[in-house]
């Protein structure tokens, strides 16, 4: 597997297992409708949250969340609202971002609630 995509699954579980600490109830991974696929789908009080993780071993290019553009907004909104049919959900809702950055003394991992809408 390449190393980018070892990457972002480390960052992918890292970011499943930071949620869960903080009380969410991880619904689902790498959710896929048609090509748009959501990282994490969790749930944390009323709230359905859809969540994408961005990673990144150096900071010079940006910050790995600075990397969502408009078009994977787009994806993203379009498999939530599959998902959202498809269990039957009319609660609230919010998009999160995650990202974690590999330095090389250690991993930092920031988190943006209602990250866009």
């Amino acid at each position: 597997m390449a190393k980018h995509l070892k990457q972002g699954q480390q960052a992918e579980t890292l970011a499943a297992r930071y949620l869960a600490n903080l009380g969410y109830q991880i619904l689902d991974k790498n959710y896929r409708s048609g090509r748009a696929e959501v990282d994490i789908i969790a749930q944390t009080g009323t709230f359905l949250v859809f969540v994408e993780v961005k990673s990144l071993q150096k900071t010079f290019h940006g910050n790995p969340e600075d990397r969502i553009g408009e078009h994977k907004k787009h994806m993203l909104f379009q498999a939530a609202n599959d998902y959202q049919l498809e269990k039957n959900w009319h609660k609230e809702i919010r998009f999160d971002a995650i990202s974690v950055n590999f330095y090389p003394q250690a991993i930092k991992i920031e988190h943006f609630e209602d990250a866009f809408s």
